[in-house]
């Protein structure tokens, strides 16, 4: 690729990249190397994340759940932290399964329950047309994924047939968005991350609606912080369901899980 010796050219990556801000400077460098086909194609990718761009969007994927997951510039980059919610949903799915993933994002919470769990019958949704197209391609043939506002895009006969609600629907309050690294507020979009006034506004919306969906015995799984988390449980009760809290201190993760009675039991 270079007429430079391998250690020289990640050594001048390297220096770049520091230069630029980046912390984890000589794993980054050695993924753009890796990744770059031409060493035109390698200075234009180191060009981009010095300006700024996060490294997902400048190599076009993003690692979750031990999966590469396209993700394209503009696009919302899956946190680590949502793997917890990835492993909380894949403990209560019973296969066969039918399961949502509403505001999917890129489709990595998704195609990751499709890596871990047999006969899963998958649908996801986001309102933004390029998340749509990245979560297309990441769930392939396997899950069905639509655009549009929460629940409005679902075939009607999903109601009351869903076992497993997934979200990872934006929750940090409006006033906090000018606190987000400039990797977040200026390269993703806004809508997946602003979540109103307390950051639970998209959350109540989820939850108004959730048991129409789900099935007897179904859960709904929602990431949140453990701040919004008592919050997030009344307004889980409030919608019929029965909440309790997961928490994760080595992802920094909460999820907050309402389930619905069984069809034997109290509704």
């Amino acid at each position: 690729m270079s007429a430079l010796p391998a250690s020289r050219l990640l050594a001048g990556i390297v220096l770049s990249l520091r230069a630029a801000g980046c912390v984890f400077a000589e794993d980054e460098a050695r993924l753009l190397i890796s990744t770059a086909r031409t060493q035109g194609e390698l200075d234009a990718m180191v060009d981009r994340r010095v300006a700024g761009l996060p490294l997902e969007h400048v190599l076009g994927w993003a690692e979750f759940c031990g999966l590469r997951i396209a993700v394209d510039p503009g696009v919302f980059v899956p946190r680590r932290r949502t793997e917890f919610l990835v492993g909380q949903a894949a403990a209560v799915a019973k296969p066969p399964s039918v399961i949502v993933d509403l505001c999917c994002g890129s489709g990595a919470v998704g195609a990751a329950l499709l890596a871990t769990l047999d006969s899963v019958e998958l649908y996801a949704v986001d309102i933004d047309p390029a998340a749509v197209r990245c979560a297309r391609r990441n769930l392939s043939a396997s899950g069905r994924a639509y655009i549009g506002d929460l629940y409005e895009p679902l075939p009607t006969g999903l109601q009351g047939r869903v076992n497993v609600l997934v979200v990872n629907a934006p929750y940090v309050p409006t006033e906090a968005i000018d606190l987000l690294p400039p990797e977040a507020r200026v390269h993703e979009p806004r809508m997946a991350l602003d979540g109103g006034v307390d950051g639970l506004e998209v959350a109540r919306r989820v939850i108004a609606a959730a048991s129409l969906w789900l099935a007897p015995g179904g859960s709904l799984l929602i990431e949140t912080s453990e701040g919004q988390a008592p919050h997030t449980v009344k307004i889980v009760e409030g919608g019929g369901l029965i909440p309790r809290v997961a928490t994760s201190e080595e992802l920094h993760a909460t999820v907050v899980i309402g389930s619905r009675a069984d069809a034997g039991g109290p509704d």
